[in-house]
């Protein structure tokens, strides 16, 4: 407990799932969150839920794709907590099956909005509060498919386009003690999963999915993200932590 105690977090995408998770085990520990989410209702449902149990949260309706959504998200965090420490790249979406002679045009450029550029803008806005600081942590959500293919082109290119980012701010930003890495998750059981487990109702395909037989939870993601924002990695920047149940190392 008390992992974050004194840290500022933004946790994008937080109305369920990994957002979700991440940002109540942050709090728990002792942060003070800001979760946004396009998704309004979901996201101020479980959040007045948790402030009414003591959590330091609250939350804000944020479209990522949106530069003057993240500007107001930005004022928010300082205007309640004074500054900001910790900014969790969470939100994202996943067009399942999607092929590159199918794709049209809006549909790419709406996937790299969500899960590109909205790292790119979100971070590019909250450096000067890490600057002042004294420092910070930027944790992007990214996946396997941005380490291997077979994910849908607009996907793929996104998430490995964010590992890239992530490695070329770690390097521009190490000199201000503002930490960035990304964390590659395989499959797990989220919302935007759960129609693909359904899908696969055979638990021989489940169990061949990779190495340690099973599906993720997202636990498992947030308790990686926590590490990565703590003091406790205060010397791990640039990094990629793959947490995939074995999945791409065969």
């Amino acid at each position: 407990m008390n992992r974050l105690d004194n840290k500022v977090a933004i946790v994008t995408g937080a109305a369920g799932g990994m957002g979700e998770a991440i940002a109540r085990l942050f709090a728990q520990e002792g942060a003070k969150v800001l979760a946004t989410d396009i998704q309004e209702d979901k996201l101020k449902a479980w959040v007045s839920a948790t402030q009414k149990e003591g959590a330091a949260i609250e939350w804000q309706k944020h479209d990522v794709a949106s530069e003057s959504d993240w500007q107001k998200v930005i004022e928010k965090a300082t205007n309640l907590y004074g500054r900001i420490d910790i900014l969790i790249n969470n939100a994202g979406v996943y067009p399942p099956g999607a092929l590159t002679e199918t794709t049209a045009l809006n549909d790419w450029d709406k996937v790299l909005g969500i899960n590109l550029t909205s790292c790119f803008v979100g971070t590019k806005l909250c450096i000067p509060s890490m600057k002042s600081a004294g420092g910070g942590s930027v944790v992007n959500i990214s996946s396997i498919a941005g380490i291997v293919g077979g994910n849908g082109p607009a996907y793929s290119a996104s998430k490995g386009a964010q590992r890239l980012l992530t490695k070329d701010q770690a390097v521009e930003l190490a000199k201000y003690n503002i930490r960035v890495n990304s964390i590659h998750p395989g499959g797990v059981l989220t919302p935007m999963t759960e129609f693909m487990v359904n899908l696969e109702s055979s638990d021989e395909l489940l169990r061949n999915m990779c190495p340690l037989g099973r599906i993720g939870n997202v636990m498992e993601i947030a308790y990686g993200a926590l590490y990565l924002a703590s003091d406790e990695s205060s010397y791990t920047t640039g990094a990629e932590l793959v947490i995939d149940g074995g999945l791409t190392a065969r």
